[in-house]
Parts: structure tokens; sequence; C-alpha cells
């Protein structure tokens, strides 16, 4: 299991927040942590440990006043780790090597792929033609609704009517080279992990999955590994000494490095 470290922005800050609360009117969202370091300082942290292959996330539309300064303290992590860092929050097939050129190893994506509630093919396959496979990861960010995981967009605030299965994990991973899932009923909570949803991931065998939600213990951290067969890799925020929490930085690696 690998540790996939992540800086969040919202506002122009880099924040740990309540996933389920984020609201784009009024740029509204339940924060856990507000850093007074930049997301560049991040950035230079973990190249210092190694720890490639974490994630950018935008948490503003870029409607609104707020999202110049969040793209700006994205693009300042990026300079800081050129091809350490994945990026997503409003990438389209049109935007998205901008992002790439300006030092990012891959695109996130999730609202784009998904219109009206559904996959839209159309627009995966321009991205896979924008961008290449090998480019793309997709974030399946989920919610759980009638006793499934629905695939949520719109930084987490929108249903979709896709739910989380094998063959839905299986159809996609055709289409780009990792999946990121956020389990956003106990994102920013700490409050354990999503363990039903963590089985149904492990099951998807031989490709890269990252899981984010609920970390809160070291025995969260060992249950995730055990349940995800040591398939999946993780994120932790809010639970994390980097951003207040009480989990040590460094026993998160050593426990996923053993």
């Amino acid at each position: 299991m690998k540790f996939r470290p992540c800086i969040d922005i919202h506002n122009g800050k880099v924040k740990q927040i309540v996933g389920g609360s984020l609201k784009d009117d009024g740029d509204q969202a339940s924060e856990n942590f507000v850093s007074e370091q930049d997301a560049a300082y991040y950035a230079r942290l973990y190249r210092k440990h190694g720890l490639d292959g974490g994630h950018i996330i935008l948490l503003n539309p870029n409607t609104s006043e707020y999202y110049p300064d969040t793209r700006s303290q994205a693009l300042s992590a990026l300079r800081a780790w050129p091809g350490g860092l994945q990026i997503g929050g409003g990438i389209t097939a049109d935007n998205a090597w901008g992002f790439l050129d300006a030092g990012a190893s891959h695109v996130i994506v999730t609202s784009y792929v998904f219109q009206n509630g559904q996959i839209s093919t159309e627009n995966l396959n321009r991205l896979v033609r924008a961008v290449g496979r090998d480019r793309l990861v997709l974030d399946l960010s989920c919610r759980k609704k009638d006793g499934r995981y629905y695939i949520v967009t719109d930084r987490w605030q929108t249903f979709t009517g896709v739910a989380i299965d094998l063959p839905v994990l299986e159809k996609l991973s055709s289409h780009c080279d990792e999946f990121l899932i956020h389990a956003v009923d106990v994102e920013g909570k700490a409050s354990g992990i999503e363990t039903e949803l963590v089985r149904l991931l492990a099951r998807l065998e031989d490709f890269p999955v990252t899981y984010a939600g609920g970390v809160g213990s070291y025995q969260d951290l060992i249950l995730l590994k055990n349940a995800g067969c040591n398939h999946l890799d993780v994120t932790i925020g809010s639970a994390l000494d980097l951003f207040g929490g009480e989990l040590s930085f460094q026993k998160v690696l050593e426990i996923c490095r053993g």
C-alpha cells in the first residue's frame, strides 16, 4: 500500500474540509484545517520524501471569485515538483494540456466525464484523445444511497445515476491510468473507513486505485490495508499531523511501507 499525499485548495488556501459540506454557492465549506503554508511548501515536502503520485485538488469552480487564487496556488505546487503530482478540479479536454504543461503528471477528471447523471462516452473519448490514457486519472468519488455507492460530481454535490460495481470499474479502467476514489460521506471526518467500499474496490486487482476518506487512527489504516488486500493506495487529510490531526506523518509512512 502506497501513501498518496494530497493538497486540497479552497478559496486560495490549502485546507482540509468536511467533504459533504462543500457548497459552490458562497464558496462555503466546513473547515477542519486552514494551513499557514502555501501549496508549494507541501509539494516540496512530498518531493523530499519521494511521495510521487499525490494529488492537488482545486475546490472552487472556475466561476468563483476565488478561482484565480486557487489556480495560482496549484500552479505553484506543480512548479515546485514538476512531474510529481496529479491535478484535478474543473479539468476538461480543452484545458487539460495546460495543467500537464505546467508540470502535472496526470489530470484528474470527474464532472466532465459524467453528464446528465451518466457516463459521457463522447467526453471520455475526447479526453483520451487529448491527453492519452496514461495521463488520465478518473475520480470516482462516491456517496451511499439506497445501499449502493453512486459516483458524485460537481465537487461532490451532485449524484449521478452510475453506481460503482465491478463491471463499471472494469469498463472505465480501460480508458485511464488509475482511479482516485473519495468516500465522501466520511471524507474529512476521521470517523473510520467505508469498509464495504474498500472491499469492493479491492476486487479490481492489478489496477491502481487510491482510496480516501475516514482514516482517523492507525487501526483504520491497518484495516484499510487488510480489507483492501494491500491492493489499494491511500491518502489521508484531516487526521494527519501535517493538517492539524493526530496521526504522525512519519508513522503513517512506516505502516504503508511495512
